[in-house]
């Protein structure tokens, strides 16, 4: 048989007789019109249809599929599908998209989130594959487009009332639903309709507008007449620590109270980072995106020389967790929580740094913004201070350094009956 393209019924026995060309060939089926053959010069043999969708200019040609993979008769009324399709305006290789985008799951959402945009903060992505993960689990393999309003107000009720463990989380509830309605939003702009419309037309996570939980700003922290009472507790667990993971906690939390670092900053603190002796300690991607070197008192240059280093492991607070460093501070703030009177997070201790710095030693709150990263509120120390190099706060830091270990001594005194205490000059 010549391989010029030709108008016959197409049978399994005429297409075995076809012979590859120079380039491809096309062979149409007489029964319907639009269905056909294409035959590559390798021999491959392809089932397609061609077509104009209504409403539209020009043909559209799709593959069906091989021969062998569909029979004639299969990949025949294929065609008549397709092309009853395309008589209504529907263009089915847009359909085949959408269908594809409406079966995208929760979990493939978020992987192409992390990898396209940008350069998410570790501690960021962290968060939100928590979430991911751990709140929305029973979605994570669930289509994206069948999370309804309904899913998300009785997750969001059950985080705010019962959190993971138990417990309301509210502020867990409002977190995880913010990572959930980001991925969502993000699906939508990256699937879209035919005529440029997102394939998710509303956010479910919006039907929380009015459900939403608003918190009131925490100001919980160590009252100033306990400061000295949780040194002294800490340091008395510091003499006998469970593990070396225990030990890496309770320093992890006495290093928060010394420096107001963010739990998580001080946690993936590495060796590389530390100076003990010109006495700083450095964050290179904080929260508000101003890398700084910030200067350590000698309490905390002595905590950290005393801490031991773990052979192949950089982190000052090393542990065998998978992160390589401590990351559950809940056993040492059990301990603060019931000296302090008051149940605290690894959080309080930094408010605890700013208490203590502002109310009880009267640091200038500007300085105090500065020691813990924020941006300054004031015109002339957001513009014209050193904001990253903050050695020359050394000062101050040292003052509270000194205010602390002094309170604790007098906290020890108290506790074993001394009645004379050795304080700084």
């Amino acid at each position: 048989m010549t391989n010029q393209p030709k108008r016959a019924k197409l049978t399994k026995g005429y297409i075995d007789r076809v012979v590859a060309g120079p380039k491809d060939d096309f062979h149409w089926d007489a029964e319907v019109k639009g269905f056909g053959l294409r035959v590559t010069p390798t021999g491959k043999v392809t089932f397609v249809v061609q077509g104009r969708v209504e409403g539209t200019e020009g043909s559209a040609r799709i593959t069906i599929g091989a021969y062998g993979v569909f029979t004639v008769d299969q990949a025949r009324d294929d065609a008549r599908e397709l092309l009853r399709m395309m008589r209504r305006g529907i263009d089915p290789r847009e359909a085949k998209r959408i269908d594809q985008a409406m079966k995208v799951t929760l979990r493939e959402v978020a992987d192409a989130y992390f990898a396209r945009v940008g350069k998410l903060k570790k501690s960021t992505s962290d968060e939100m594959e928590r979430h991911v993960a751990k709140v929305f689990t029973a979605w994570e393999h669930r289509p994206i487009t069948s999370i309804t309003e309904a899913d998300v107000r009785k997750r969001y009720r059950e985080m705010a009332t019962e959190g993971l463990r138990g417990a309301p989380a509210p502020g867990q509830a409002n977190l995880s639903m913010t990572t959930l309605r980001t991925l969502i939003n993000f699906a939508a702009r990256q699937y879209k309709r035919g005529d440029g419309t997102p394939l998710i037309q509303r956010n479910p996570v919006d039907a929380l507008k009015d459900d939403w939980i608003v918190l009131k700003p925490r100001t919980r922290d160590v009252s100033e007449k306990k400061v000295g009472n949780v040194w002294h507790a800490l340091k008395q667990a510091r003499a006998k620590p469970f593990n070396a993971d225990a030990l890496a906690g309770i320093d992890l939390a006495m290093f928060l109270l010394l420096t107001g670092a963010r739990r998580n900053e001080g946690a993936a603190l590495t060796w590389d980072r530390v100076d003990l002796d010109e006495g700083w300690w450095h964050i290179p991607d904080p929260k508000n995106a101003n890398p700084v070197w910030l200067p350590l008192s000698t309490q905390a240059v002595d905590l950290l020389a005393s801490r031991p280093r773990t052979e192949g492991n950089p982190h000052v607070f090393a542990s065998r967790s998978k992160t390589g460093h401590i990351v559950d501070t809940r056993s040492p703030m059990e301990r603060v929580s019931k000296v302090a009177g008051e149940t605290l997070s690894a959080h309080d201790l930094r408010r605890t740094f700013v208490s203590v710095g502002v109310a009880t030693l009267g640091v200038d709150l500007y300085k105090m913004e500065l020691l813990t990263n924020h941006v300054p509120k004031g015109i002339t120390a957001r513009h014209y201070l050193q904001t990253s190099r903050l050695q020359y706060l050394l000062p101050e830091a040292q003052k509270i350094g000194d205010w602390i270990e002094e309170q604790g001594k007098l906290a020890e005194a108290k506790a074993t009956g001394k009645n004379v205490v050795s304080l700084r000059a």
